[in-house]
């Protein structure tokens, strides 16, 4: 019984020793494997860790594995991953989850809008005051309202004035003269004459009337000097005046003036001759479309704005003055295309401004550029960028903040890495 057991013993021994050696070369033929693999062309290569990055995004990293304070691992950056240091990279999948996208960088017009309010006001080249250069007397008034329109030639009031009754009478005298003596004195004394009624504001009508009759009248029917509507009237029926008053003031309408006030920081980008719409507030469906005809040279310091003037047409008399008027200045529009990229394109850290280059292949380049004009959308780039390269347009922000993190871990892995 002794002798069997021991038999037993044995026997499972020598089995045990067997699936031992059975076990043993099953291991080896696993471990050599690998190596097999390893020489078969589809096998990769074993990527080299460069050093170990904080799980949270910390400005943290180690050499060696090791885990945080909360116990999460941290995360291995390869050899393979490291880029230029001028470049961005970031996964495909990634640029398809936050939405990337690219523009070509092309040359356009940058027109800039400027907005201004504006009033109508009196063409001043079309104002007329009347006024006599001698004291007198009126004795009727045929334009007796303010607002009342006239026509040029058409009589104001009825004068009569001691010194062009004078002047009058010197030259029925001189005609006469003329008359019995022929010669050079008896033209001068005639020219004389009608020179001095020139020079009261006789008009030439009245001379050669007396020239004609040889009569002396009393009085003179005053003429309007020009087209328009009386804006002021300062004389009344009966009223001596005397030489130099203003007695009406005559505005022409047909052409009309414009005054916007632009902001101080808009007034560079005007120029005259530029192209203008002007909207009256009280037609805002009939936009009229005019030019700058002139910048006024001072400062308006209670509002910070500068006074322009545009001048418009007024053909049916419906701009009145004092009427306010919202003004559109096209600022760009008589200048050629420029290089220009869209406003969301450019990171602005109010010390420089950068814009993201696409290099393909989820590449980014951050690249420093200098700014011109905006306008519509898009800004002018006038040095950094050549036409036909792509920028990104969205997620800049997201491409930044990874350009950030990616430049800070290396910093700080520089930093382990120095003896």
């Amino acid at each position: 019984m002794r002798r069997l057991s021991s038999f037993v013993i044995l026997a499972v021994g020598v089995a045990a020793g067997a699936a031992g050696t059975y076990r043993y070369e099953q291991s080896s033929a696993a471990i050599s494997t690998p190596a097999a693999a390893e020489q078969s062309p589809s096998a990769k290569p074993e990527r080299k860790v460069r050093y170990y990055r904080n799980p949270m995004g910390l400005p943290d990293t180690s050499p060696v594995p090791k885990k945080d304070s909360m116990g999460m691992g941290y995360i291995p950056v390869y050899e393979d991953e490291q880029e230029d240091a001028g470049t961005v990279k970031v996964s495909l999948d990634k640029v398809q989850r936050i939405g990337v996208r690219t523009e070509k960088v092309q040359a356009r017009a940058i027109i800039h809008t400027i907005r201004a309010v504006g009033r109508v006001e009196h063409d001043e080249s079309l104002l007329t005051i009347v006024a006599l250069r001698t004291d007198g007397f009126i004795e009727d008034l045929f334009v007796n309202k303010t607002g009342q329109h006239v026509h040029k030639g058409e009589p104001l009031f009825r004068v009569y004035s001691p010194q062009i009754q004078g002047a009058q009478t010197d030259l029925i005298v001189a005609m006469r003269a003329l008359g019995r003596v022929a010669g050079p004195d008896a033209d001068k004394q005639l020219d004389g004459a009608m020179q001095r009624l020139r020079n009261l504001g006789v008009p030439q009508s009245r001379i050669d009337e007396i020239r004609k009759t040889g009569g002396n009248p009393r009085t003179l029917d005053w003429p309007a000097p020009a087209d328009g509507d009386v804006i002021e009237k300062k004389v009344i029926n009966g009223q001596r005046v005397m030489a130099g008053d203003e007695l009406y003031r005559i505005a022409d309408h047909t052409d009309v003036w414009v005054i916007a006030d632009v902001a101080e920081a808009d007034i560079a980008e005007v120029t005259v001759g530029m192209p203008v719409t002007v909207t009256l507030r009280a037609m805002p469906a009939q936009p009229v479309k005019g030019t700058v005809t002139f910048i006024y040279p001072e400062l308006k310091p209670e509002t910070r704005t500068v006074p322009v003037r545009i001048e418009l047409p007024n053909p049916e008399d419906r701009m009145k003055t004092s009427m306010y008027a919202d003004v559109v200045f096209q600022a760009g529009s008589e200048g050629g295309a420029v290089t220009a990229v869209p406003d969301s394109a450019v990171i602005d850290s109010g010390t420089k401004q950068v814009v993201l280059v696409a290099k393909g292949e989820g590449r980014f380049e951050p690249r420093a550029v200098k700014l011109g004009r905006r306008g519509e959308g898009y800004v002018e780039v006038t040095e950094g960028l050549k036409q036909g390269e792509e920028v990104v347009t969205s997620a800049t922000f997201l491409i930044d903040a990874e350009s950030n993190l990616r430049a800070a871990l290396q910093t700080f892995s520089q930093k382990d890495t120095q003896p």
